[in-house]
This record gives C-alpha cells, sequence and structure tokens, in this order.
C-alpha cells in the first residue's frame, strides 16, 4: 500500500454491471456520494460535484477513463483549498465470485504537507463512509 494514496477494497454481493451502474448514473451516485452538474461516464467529460456543506462547495472533475463495468478514473480538483488541491480517484472494478471486489484509489497527496496528510486522512475517513452508503444503495437496486 502507498501511504500517500487512499486505498480501501469492498466487496458487493451485487455482479459488476450492478456496481458499474452506481458509480456511473447520477441519479444513483447522488443516493450514496453527492449530487453533480454534467456527470457523463465518458472520458473527457468535465463535470462538477456538489458538496452538502453551508455554504455549498463544488469538486470540479474531468473524467480520465471509463471502460463500463471494469474502470472509473476522474480528477478531483477542490477548490476551496490554500492552495487548491488536485487528486486522482479510480474505482476498478473486478468481478469476484458472484459479486464484485471494488478497488476505490485516490492518489496525489504530497504527505510531507501537513494539510495534505490531514486532507488525505480526512478523505479515507470520507471514502469509508461513502462506501457504507454504496453498499446500502446497491442493496436497494
Amino acid at each position: 500500500m502507498n501511504p500517500a494514496a487512499v486505498e480501501i477494497g469492498s466487496f458487493f454481493t451485487q455482479p459488476p454491471p450492478a456496481v458499474w451502474r452506481a458509480l456511473s448514473e447520477p441519479d444513483l451516485i447522488e443516493l450514496w456520494l453527492m449530487s453533480s452538474i454534467g456527470f457523463a461516464a465518458a472520458t473527457g467529460t468535465h463535470f462538477i460535484f456538489i458538496l452538502p456543506t453551508q455554504p455549498t462547495g463544488e469538486i470540479a472533475c474531468e473524467v480520465l477513463a471509463a471502460r463500463p463495468a471494469q474502470q472509473l478514473t476522474h480528477t478531483w480538483f477542490d477548490l476551496r483549498g490554500e492552495p487548491p488541491a488536485r487528486w486522482v480517484v479510480d474505482w476498478a472494478i473486478q468481478p469476484e465470485g458472484r459479486g464484485t471486489r471494488l478497488l476505490l484509489t485516490q492518489t496525489g497527496f504530497d504527505i510531507s504537507d501537513r494539510r495534505q496528510k490531514m486532507a488525505r486522512n480526512a478523505m479515507e475517513r470520507g471514502w469509508k463512509t461513502a462506501l457504507l452508503r454504496l453498499r446500502e444503495a446497491l442493496d436497494e437496486l
């Protein structure tokens, strides 16, 4: 494991196409992560995640790779930071038995910088919570 990255693996009982839907359809993403503007699971798509904070924040993103039921990779550019932080989030989908192994990897943290190290740790906690909500959303599909 890379200490400068967030790496979280999860197993889901649903098949890869169902997990892909939850990662790639805006209405489903909103159920477990947050709402977006302009999202499409297509390489080169620029979109914004709307942070449910007060005041509302935005995460600017670009889809770098989209392979249905296999992989979704996008940038994560948080404009609130000083300086703004740019990371890459990768969702790798693998069939495993009758279900799916999902590996989330977020890279781009400079852990020699105290703020970046704190951000990395906060993102890891946030992703763990989001993956629990993803599990709940998948169970309801």
